[in-house]
């Protein structure tokens, strides 16, 4: 099993009742940021992602989201750039570039390149659509995010695989000289990851072309059906999807007692999924999003608003683990054998958590958590 340590930077110094009169996305007034607090957000935030190379961590995660409090990364890239000459050994994972929120898909393949080459290729590049809402923030038709990605993404990939110059003459994309410089490192390319919130064409498209497939935020329950697609998707393609290549991002925060990890992980848990998750439904699921057949899926596995699932659901449904070392190993073991993955971006900072609790918490991980996984592979 890979362990990954993901990071969603948050702002968490909002009003305490912001949730009762606001989402945290697209129209909550940016007079609620105060920059002197984002310089030290972003630094400790960075100390954190770099620390997880002293606890023996495979790689670290960055992700794109625009204008809001949930997560303030809008440059994935920009953020793998400042921890690239600050770490050695981890792999950074961008996950992922929100393509169809890109007006130039090059500008993606030269910069993913360009990290790859400085890193001495040790870039993972994963590739989103965007949540609904960013299509708002960014003024983006949705109707057509599903082609733009496609297309976006055939453009990179060719042009980081094929010798240029070539042209390029697509639907959304016109160009008469690709000729990508630097090229990455990593050949053919560098890992794709695809994350997804149950997408029926997504699982079969990312199957279809072996790259890794990551879900989130959602019951137990319903990341079984969604990684079971995925090894459909797999299986019709003529092989069988290994665990690595099927991954989860899980809350999980460890104390040394079940008592003292929920006391403080209460908090933490339900400020992620009551408020920095709390959206707009309009925003959410705007007109052309979603294929019918995706839109029926969704309406049938009943998955509401996280607002609406108390904090003991939270963590009984799968939503998130919390516990002692040994309850953390118990918990984790049971999901991974239920769900099928080899793959943990465990998210050891969560909502507002203080700095001293996302140290300790990342350090009861990677010491008491870890190395009974690490010994099983072994083993096996």
């Amino acid at each position: 099993m890979k362990f990954f340590m993901f990071h969603l930077m948050p702002y968490p110094h909002l009003p305490e009742d912001f949730d009762e009169r606001e989402s945290a996305w697209v129209t909550l007034s940016n007079s609620n940021y105060d920059p002197t607090i984002g310089t030290g957000l972003y630094n400790r935030y960075l100390d954190e992602l770099e620390y997880a190379e002293q606890l023996g961590f495979d790689g670290i995660c960055v992700n794109e989201h625009h204008q809001n409090a949930y997560g303030t990364m809008p440059s994935p890239n920009l953020m793998a750039a400042a921890l690239v000459r600050r770490t050695e050994k981890l792999q950074i994972a961008i996950v992922g570039n929100g393509l169809p929120l890109r007006d130039h898909p090059l500008r993606v393949a030269e910069e993913v390149a360009m990290l790859d080459v400085i890193s001495g290729g040790r870039i993972i590049s994963g590739f989103v659509r965007g949540i609904g809402d960013e299509y708002f923030s960014m003024s983006i038709d949705p109707s057509t995010s599903r082609e733009r990605y496609s297309e976006a993404h055939d453009l990179i990939i060719k042009a980081w695989t094929t010798e240029g110059p070539f042209r390029w003459i697509g639907k959304h994309y016109r160009l008469n000289y690709v000729n990508v410089w630097p090229r990455p490192l990593q050949q053919p390319h560098p890992p794709i990851w695809i994350p997804a919130f149950g997408s029926t064409e997504t699982m079969s498209w990312a199957a279809e072309r072996h790259y890794t497939y990551l879900s989130v935020f959602a019951p137990s329950k319903l990341l079984k059906r969604w990684f079971d697609g995925y090894r459909a998707g797999a299986n019709a393609a003529g092989y069988e999807a290994p665990r690595d290549k099927i991954g989860i991002l899980l809350p999980i925060y460890v104390a040394e007692t079940d008592k003292e990890a929920h006391d403080q992980g209460r908090q933490y848990v339900t400020w992620l999924y009551h408020k920095g998750l709390k959206h707009k439904f309009e925003h959410l699921f705007p007109p052309g999003y979603m294929t019918d057949h995706s839109w029926g899926r969704f309406l049938q596995s009943g998955l509401g608003a996280y607002s609406d699932v108390s904090y003991e659901d939270l963590v009984k449904q799968g939503y998130a683990v919390v516990g002692s070392p040994a309850t953390v190993r118990e918990r984790l073991a049971e999901l991974a054998e239920e769900l099928g993955f080899g793959l943990v971006n465990a998210l050891l900072h969560i909502g507002d958590m203080p700095h001293d609790h996302t140290i300790r918490n990342m350090e009861l991980f990677a010491r008491e958590v870890m190395p009974h996984f690490r010994a099983q592979s072994a083993a096996a």
